[in-house]
């Protein structure tokens, strides 16, 4: 049943896809990842098969930093990424299982993310090198395949979990598929601003949030998701620190760069399409701010960082925010990927150093436990759902404050000669270092 068990589309332009007598096969966690040797395609020949795929990564599941990044999320766990290598290794098809706790979400965000219009960037081969359908389905959905084929779901998960899994066949379980489309082709913006530095222009921090959200993609009274949180914060926190910095008068010696991105909640798209044509050149980028979703949870006494312990970036922020009586903690929930699911991901990628900063869960009033509830109620209530709405009720304290000192960080590296890089340890460094190479 769509959207009550399962959740499909295509990435072809093309008005007619069909899919017939696709084996199905179970691929585990659809991971190839040598630095940690692992291929769950090991063996394999997938094309013109359906593969159905755990979500997260095995480390989530073992909660022991023996297998990837241990409890917390590393890419390989990221949705993107497991269609991304189907289409790679060849499938026709690529289905994940939806679970709520690895995938950090309840299915009403699949369901309201994934159906109705979506958007894409143009492709130069229009999609034809992605798998003819992507989707997900649930829990429940998935052991009643799993049953059909004659196997047992919580069984072959746990088999998933080793290094040595092999992937096997759902039975003798095929999929037929047609996917009628309609296309619109049409543009959409990055809003970008520039303060040129007063000694060197050149040289640019970079300040980005994400203006879009779901819009009308619900049936009921109420079918608009309009996102007051993810992100009206982040784009209002972004232009009150441009104002900021122009109302102070005096121009900083680099130059600032403020980018409210669109198509974020389509796969990060208007990111992804700043890293490949960027208006400056990326290795100028000296360091980038991520503000993203802002809870009006009130005052804190820290400020969260999503990815913590990658980047020269979080020893300026501990110093600002020991000045402001708070302390910088790392992410509560690293399992949860949110350093992979917002749009300075896209640069980081690219090597340029970015931050993901947010508001904290130590709350002035009630402590963590306060905190994490506000959060946890968020989450399930309102993320991705109309009830994402502005409330007069809301305390905006704790986000002024935040914002105060994220302003305050840029400003820093904007008037020094600073190049914070990433750690030694980071994915990204070797790819900054390379950027960077001759340039200093």
């Amino acid at each position: 049943a769509y959207r009550d068990e399962t959740v499909f589309w295509t990435k072809r332009v093309d008005e007619d896809v069909r899919v017939e007598a696709s084996d199905l096969v179970f691929a585990g966690y659809g991971v190839v990842a040598p630095e940690y040797y692992w291929n769950d395609y090991e063996g394999l020949d997938v094309a013109g098969k359906t593969v159905v795929i755990l979500v997260n990564d095995p480390g989530f599941a073992v909660k022991e930093d023996v297998f990837f990044g241990g409890e917390a999320m590393t890419y390989y766990g990221r949705w993107t990424y497991k269609y991304e290598e189907a289409a790679r290794q060849g499938a026709a098809g690529a289905i994940i299982v939806h679970e709520t706790e690895p995938a950090a979400y309840p299915w009403s965000v699949v369901e309201g993310g994934w159906t109705g219009p979506q958007l894409d960037l143009q492709r130069p081969d229009e999609g034809a090198s992605r798998s003819a359908f992507e989707g997900w389905i649930t829990l429940d959905t998935a052991r009643s395949l799993f049953a059909a084929a004659g196997m047992d779901f919580d069984a072959e998960k746990a088999a998933a979990l080793s290094p040595s899994f092999s992937p096997k066949p759902l039975g003798d379980l095929t999929v037929d598929a047609v996917l009628k489309t309609g296309f619109t082709k049409t543009e959409t913006a990055n809003v970008a601003a520039r303060i040129e530095g007063s000694e060197r222009p050149d040289e640019h921090i970079l300040y980005m949030a994400h203006w879009d959200h779901l819009g009308r993609n619900f049936s009921g009274e109420d079918q608009i998701s309009n996102g007051a949180a993810d992100n009206a914060t982040g784009t209002a926190a972004i232009l009150e620190i441009a104002e900021a910095f122009a109302w102070k008068g005096v121009r900083p010696l680099r130059s600032v760069l403020f980018l409210a991105v669109t198509a974020e909640e389509s796969g990060l798209l208007g990111s992804a399409y700043f890293a490949e044509d960027p208006l400056v050149p990326l290795a100028d980028i000296v360091a980038g701010i991520n503000i993203d979703m802002m809870l009006p949870l009130g005052p804190t006494k820290d400020i969260k960082v999503y990815g913590y312990g990658a980047s020269e970036l979080e020893p300026i922020l501990e110093i600002i925010a020991k000045s402001r009586g708070k302390y910088v903690r790392p992410d509560p929930e690293p399992e949860k990927g949110f350093f992979y699911r917002s749009d300075h991901i896209s640069l980081a990628k690219k090597g340029v150093p970015m931050i993901y900063p947010d508001t904290g869960v130590d709350a002035v009033e009630g402590g963590e436990a306060a905190g994490l509830a506000f959060s946890k109620a968020f989450v399930a209530e309102r993320y991705h759902q109309p009830s994402d709405e502005y409330d007069e009720s809301w305390n905006l304290d704790g986000m002024i404050e935040d914002v105060e000192i994220f302003h305050e960080l840029g400003r820093r590296i904007a008037f020094s000669d600073q190049w914070p890089n990433w750690y030694e340890t980071a994915e990204f460094r070797t790819l900054r270092d390379a950027q960077r190479e001759g340039r200093e």
